[in-house]
């Protein structure tokens, strides 16, 4: 995987990547990462790459002609017009099958805006996707693009250790992940579940998946509604389900204090 990032600031992204198992998985050259600084295609020795709203309005634009040659330098360089994410508040909401999609890319281009946003004849000219990580707004695009490329990566072969910790974490088959432990089997009163220490590791698959069905519904319970679950699953939701209607119900028949 390369990824390219069209960026004011590359320092920012270079200084950000480059440690933990993203900087691992550079240093090895399972993914490459090159931060394209959109002023040297400025056209002018300022670097200046932005000017005044057509129209009035607080704030600069920055302009087409710059972003389009960092655009067309990278497309250059890897023989193809790539694949050009662009983050923006107005984008469809990263995701986990967002992720995967990216993943199967061989080159992904991050464009990062700032200011009051990018001339949108560039936008309409080279951007092939509009991406959020969220509902509020950032000062640049370059930490959404750094969310995005260590999400992403998780799914490049050979950049985790272990391929299974991407596989079965968070959001895996629209679940989250059960809950971890680790030693003391004992902290501060606090045990960890018996099945875990059981050694036997059918049980503590099965735990697992219903620990992850109990935290999905508890916390993000509108997952569950694209959630592959068995029919002895669906049982076990109903069951909570029905667990909570009772504590509900005994919440309204209990004797209220005078």
């Amino acid at each position: 995987m390369h990824y390219h990032v069209l960026t004011l600031f590359p320092e920012m992204i270079e200084q950000g990547l480059h440690t933990s198992i993203i900087g691992r998985a550079i240093a090895a050259g399972t993914i490459t990462l090159s931060a394209v600084n959109i002023r040297d295609y400025a056209g002018n020795r300022y670097g200046k790459v932005d000017d005044y709203p057509y129209g009035g309005g607080a704030g600069m634009v920055m302009q087409a002609e710059p972003v389009y040659q960092a655009c067309q330098a990278v497309a250059e360089k890897i023989g193809r017009k790539p694949r050009v994410i662009y983050l923006t508040p107005q984008g469809q909401t990263f995701s986990q099958a967002m992720v995967e999609d990216f993943a199967k890319e061989e080159d992904l281009v991050f464009l990062c805006g700032h200011y009051e946003g990018i001339d949108e004849r560039v936008l309409e000219e080279v951007v092939t996707d509009y991406v959020s990580i969220g509902d509020y707004v950032l000062t640049g695009g370059e930490l959404p693009a750094m969310v995005m490329i260590d999400a992403i990566s998780r799914f490049v072969p050979g950049v985790l250790s272990n391929e299974e910790s991407a596989q079965f974490e968070s959001f895996q088959d629209n679940l989250l992940e059960y809950p971890q432990y680790s030693r003391p089997a004992v902290w501060r009163g606090k045990e960890v579940p018996p099945i875990l220490l059981s050694g036997h590791h059918a049980n503590v698959e099965i735990w697992r998946r219903q620990q992850s069905i109990l935290r999905t519904w508890q916390r993000r319970p509108e997952l569950l509604e694209e959630a592959q679950l068995s029919k002895k699953e669906r049982q076990y939701l109903e069951e909570l389900c029905r667990q909570e209607r009772q504590k509900e119900e005994e919440g309204k028949e209990a004797p209220h204090e005078s």
